[in-house]
């Protein structure tokens, strides 16, 4: 494959130059507001959640939102499906990339540890310690994409997780796919699954290479200019969403967003036609991108408004109420879930089913399922 294949010298900057600065503006706005906000944090987990939703959705898969937050914490209601698992790897790799420095993700290391390559030991003093050159080679053993050990996440809830995933895949073809250990000379790949003529290595290397060109350009075009280009390489066979979470941490490392704010590109992304987004002109494909961001960002400041709104309603009801109620604890809680149930209540709260059913109520969150069982709450 031809590193050059992927032309920087012919873009239309003069069109992109108002959309990309309204772009970087509306996010910037949005990342003002939570830095200062009382609901940052909840927003930004929440976040999480709605952006690994929205990624099944613009790869064509439906996941519901209260089964990944469910799953997640460890209340499945039923067994979980191929895209669910796939859903909560998206989950799990937003949180690693936003618990680590901007640089991470980018880097060799965090390349290889996102992909589930081993990364030698001698190569850095530690996990996001050292973020070495984004132009390194990696590994090429390890494990499939989002399932490499990562110290920061080594609890029991992911290995509950993965134990749940191993089980929920029946079917053979996807079992392989899926096993950890698949290194460039793993014999007999299953051709159902693998393009064996399929080198990752390589599109990789030219992507890192497009990477590289651009790294002069302003960090919005910058990160859609990776955006497209990802998805025409198409580097990785059965992780296309990764390219949307890296072109997120490429407006985290050039200071568009801070902190633990990753871009949820995939919100935005679901609101344009997918004729856009994959239309065969660059131009029209890396326009549709830069709305994209808008849209994620307006979004982004909508939902916040509505959790700022919620959380002073709530706070209302605690007025009054003995310093050992656990309801501003629940208030938290619900700040930094889309939906919660009532084991996920008992066990935060350290209550009974029948307590947290109980406290739920006192706080007045309305019932999102419209089931009789395993029931989930939320804000409207």
């Amino acid at each position: 494959m031809n590193s050059m294949s992927y032309d920087l010298a012919r873009l239309p900057i003069q069109s992109l130059l108002r959309p990309t600065s309204e772009a970087a503006v509306a996010l910037a706005r949005l990342d003002e507001r939570i830095a200062r906000s009382p609901v940052g944090e909840g927003f930004l987990e929440r976040s999480h959640f709605l952006d690994a939703h929205a990624s099944l959705w613009v790869d064509g898969e439906l996941v519901h939102l209260e089964d990944l937050v469910l799953h997640d914490s460890l209340r499945n209601i039923r067994a979980p499906t191929h895209e669910l698992t796939i859903a909560h790897d998206i989950l799990k790799t937003r949180r690693r990339i936003a618990a680590h420095p901007p640089a991470w993700a980018l880097s060799a290391q965090g390349l290889a540890s996102l992909r589930g390559r081993a990364w030698p030991a001698a190569s850095s003093g530690g996990d996001g310690e050292g973020v070495p050159d984004r132009g390194v080679e990696v590994s090429d053993t390890g494990a499939g994409v989002g399932e490499a050990e990562d110290p920061d996440n080594d609890d029991l809830g992911d290995a509950f997780a993965a134990i749940d995933a191993v089980l929920a895949r029946s079917d053979a073809a996807i079992e392989e796919a899926k096993k950890p250990g698949r290194a460039k000379n793993a014999p007999d790949k299953n051709p159902f699954v693998y393009d064996l003529d399929w080198d990752e290595d390589e599109r990789l290397a030219e992507w890192q290479a497009v990477l590289a060109r651009a790294q002069d350009l302003p960090s919005v075009l910058q990160a859609i200019v990776a955006l497209d280009a990802w998805n025409e390489i198409a580097v990785l066979q059965h992780a296309p969403w990764l390219g949307r979470l890296l072109a997120a941490s490429i407006l985290r490392e050039g200071g568009v967003t801070t902190g633990g704010h990753l871009a949820a590109i995939n919100v935005g992304l679901k609101a344009i036609p997918v004729d856009r987004r994959r239309h065969r002109d660059r131009e029209t494909r890396l326009l549709a991108f830069s709305r994209a961001l808008v849209i994620a960002a307006e979004t982004g400041l909508k939902e916040h408004d509505r959790l700022v709104l919620a959380r002073q309603m709530m706070m209302r009801k605690l007025e009054g109420r003995r310093t050992s109620s656990r309801l501003p604890e629940l208030v938290e809680l619900v700040m930094a879930r889309p939906l919660i149930s009532a084991g996920m209540v008992a066990k935060t709260l350290e209550v009974t089913p029948q307590g947290a059913r109980r406290i739920v109520q006192e706080l007045g969150l309305r019932e999102m399922t419209g089931r009789g069982r395993f029931r989930a709450w939320g804000v409207v």
